[in-house]
């Protein structure tokens, strides 16, 4: 009996030890692995200038990105590389190619560069939001009582008044320079009041016989004033401000750039931006352009995301003549087919 006793006490001895020696491999393996796995604070910057930090066990830009479910576009740029390893100061950049364009070159042609320099050139680019007043034109409306009469003359029933908004925009702008305008919202905080015009039959004496003011196509010898001859103009007066190839917001060199939304190539003194109301190919004459090489004749062959329809932007060459320009209030004859 004192035998049996004793074999099943060492057992018991036998089957702690194994335990131990399980558990004692275990933690050991815990241990290597936790010393194995490296963690990183990882810094993300989006092409749209989001910036996001993120804790990650992984060193590959590929895996990072998927691991976070971020998906880099046909159009973007990625520093460093999807296959590269991310460098020592912990930074990912995904940009948009064109905004890269300096970048990519000083990769390309520098010995050495560092992520450090990548994002102090990609910095250049800011956005912020500005809140203006912006006035808004009143337009012109005609009551004709002249019954078809050829001899007429017009009176001003009510004086026209502009209103003013209160417009959000959201600016972008490297170095220094605004390169992008994207409008958020408006607040109308007075609502502009029309003019009103009746049109009436002339009444005559000898002494006040004179020329009567006629259809701007009658004289003017342009192609698009004879091709305008026998239209009644609709005259507005419409906000006017300029823009360029440069200020619309596609890359020098890109298929789209000086492209209009008619997709006809923008030509200066002829080309102009109005909204959805005007139908593409709407001629359009501005008298205070009268002595512009096009005679103040255009065509409506554009968009603008700005673009309202009280408002049109006219296509000049130069940036320094949109600046010169500014914005104006206008008369303007409206010739639809």
């Amino acid at each position: 009996m004192k035998t049996i006793k004793k074999e099943g006490r060492v057992s018991t001895t036998l089957v702690k030890m194994i335990v131990m020696i399980v558990m004692l491999v275990i933690i050991s393996g815990v241990y290597v692995l936790a010393n194995n796995l490296q963690i990183n604070n990882v810094t993300i910057k989006l092409s749209d200038n989001y910036e996001m930090n993120i804790v990650t066990s992984k060193s590959k830009v590929s895996e990072i990105l998927e691991e976070n479910h971020i998906v880099v576009l046909p159009d973007e740029k990625v520093v460093p590389e999807l296959e590269e390893e991310i460098g020592e100061n912990k930074s990912i950049i995904i940009s948009k190619i064109s905004d890269q364009a300096k970048v990519i070159e000083l990769a390309e042609t520098s010995e050495i560069i560092t992520t450090e320099d990548v994002l102090k050139s990609y910095d250049n680019i800011i956005e912020k939001i500005i809140v203006e007043k912006v006035t808004i034109p009143y337009e012109t409306i005609t009551k004709d009582t002249s019954k078809g009469a050829k001899d007429t003359t017009n009176r001003v029933l009510r004086a026209g008044k502009e209103g003013l908004k209160e417009v959000t925009y959201k600016v972008k702008y490297q170095n220094n320079i605004e390169i992008e305008r994207i409008e958020i919202s408006s607040k109308v905080i007075t609502e502009p009041i029309n003019k009103i015009v009746q049109v009436n039959v002339k009444t005559t004496t000898r002494s006040d016989i004179r020329t009567a003011t006629t259809n701007p196509a009658t004289s003017s010898s342009t192609t698009l004033a004879k091709k305008t001859a026998g239209i009644t103009p609709k005259v507005v007066t419409m906000n006017t401000s300029a823009y360029t190839a440069s200020t619309c917001g596609k890359a020098k060199g890109s298929a789209g750039y000086g492209r209009t939304a008619s997709g006809s190539k923008a030509q200066s003194w002829y080309t102009i931006a109005a909204g959805k109301s005007y139908k593409m190919g709407t001629v359009v004459y501005i008298p205070y352009f009268k002595n512009k090489p096009n005679g103040g004749w255009f065509v409506v062959q554009d968009r603008g995301g700005a673009i309202s329809n009280n408002r049109i932007d006219v296509y000049m060459g130069t940036y320094n003549e949109c600046i010169n320009f500014g914005r104006r209030n206008l008369e303007c004859y409206v010739y639809e087919f």
